[in-house]
């Protein structure tokens, strides 16, 4: 059986572009074309610095082999996109001489390798790292803590009972009150270490937007923010735990209420997304749902953006520091991501990324433990 060699090219996952000494395309498999948003048509003949302009990464990794006529190798070289955020590109480039080895000017051949899914499934490791241990605090807190506050509010109820003025009465409800609040908190933590049994059913997504914005009517102080619905009617129901997402969606929606204390709009968005879809363990496409909150707060600043789901930290005057922890947990429990996009001064888009049903390869109560990947394809992710 024969094969044509171009055909050979294009199936492999590296991308692959051969030059002349002159520096015009000679080669190019589909996979270079995709990671360098070039036509594989139009690309060869053409000189490669002209096709990506002077100031793309590849220019200089071509001239340094010009230059000194070894190889280069470089690891995560960010390639900028037109529409969307750069792409981490592992680059090799290697002069090669013609057949008939005369000139001193060789050629070079170039190897690309998107690292954007490999990325990804780190930061899906360590993130479910950070989960388990976070599950080991919560049941060391649990054992810990929460018998000596069952002691002390016991206690304090006693001392409110025998107190003889009211100032006594004020100071023992004051403990109990306390001794409620922390136990309340150790109570949302121990979530990561139960691992609460997910009801699953199919549901309609809207409705479960729907009824999160009926409940923030009802909470004062955000008057002054115009809330806008941009849903896809033609969504499918999803295989889902409703009162878990509902929990999910209410404290996404809440916290970009509260990132617009002096106004603005939060806008809630629904499709099915080919950008960011989720592969499961036989390697398969999983199909993905979006759901998007974006609000025009004043953004993220990018030095505590990856600490925002960790339990305790939070930058609000009042808050807990669980929300968004608590919120990835159950994401991730039905085998979905959740992505935080922020540019200090530009607002905030979350997106939450659902399967549109839960693989069978995986049991549903341990999803979080199942090994996923996400593929970005060139669109502006946000």
């Amino acid at each position: 059986m024969e094969y044509d060699l171009q055909d050979i090219f294009d199936a492999l996952l590296v991308g692959v572009v051969v030059l002349d000494d002159s520096g015009a395309v000679q080669f190019v498999n589909s996979e270079a074309s995709r990671i360098l948003e070039a036509s594989d048509q139009n690309m060869p003949g053409r000189i490669l610095v002209d096709v990506l302009g002077p100031d793309h990464p590849i220019s200089d990794i071509l001239a340094r082999v010009h230059s000194t006529g070894r190889a280069s190798m470089h690891d995560d070289v960010e390639f900028p996109l037109r529409f969307a955020d750069p792409l981490p590109v592992d680059v090799a480039a290697s002069p090669v001489r013609g057949s008939s080895r005369s000139g001193a000017a060789p050629g070079i051949a170039l190897t690309l390798r998107d690292r954007t899914a490999s990325r990804t499934l780190h930061e899906e490791v360590r993130e479910r790292e950070r989960q388990e241990s976070y599950g080991h605090i919560a049941a060391g807190i649990a054992h810990e803590v929460k018998n000596p506050l069952g002691g002390i509010r016991g206690a304090a109820e006693l001392l409110g009972i025998a107190a003889t003025n009211e100032r006594g009465k004020k100071t023992a409800q004051l403990i109990v009150d306390e001794v409620d609040r922390i136990s309340g908190l150790v109570d949302e933590l121990m979530v990561f270490a139960r691992g609460d049994t997910l009801n699953l059913e199919r549901v309609n997504v809207h409705r479960i937007l729907d009824t999160v914005l009926d409940l923030l009517q009802h909470e004062r102080g955000h008057e002054s923010v115009q809330i806008e619905r941009h849903f896809d009617p033609s969504l499918p129901e999803i295989e889902a735990d409703p009162a878990r997402l509902q929990q999910v969606f209410l404290n996404l929606a809440r916290n970009a209420l509260q990132a617009m204390e002096s106004g603005g709009r939060l806008t809630l968005s629904t499709r099915i997304s080919l950008d960011h879809r989720l592969i499961g363990r036989n390697s398969s496409s999983i199909a993905t749902l979006e759901i998007g909150f974006r609000d025009t707060g004043p953004g993220i600043p990018a030095h505590i953006l990856d600490r925002l789901s960790t339990p305790f930290f939070t930058t609000k005057k009042k808050g807990t520091g669980l929300g968004l922890s608590v919120a990835r947990h159950w994401i991730r429990r039905h085998q979905g991501r959740l992505r935080i996009l922020s540019e200090e001064g530009e607002g905030t888009l979350v997106c939450v990324d659902l399967p549109l049903s839960i693989s069978d390869d995986t049991d549903p109560q341990n999803a979080q433990s199942q090994n996923f990947a996400t593929t970005t394809s060139k669109r502006d992710s946000q």
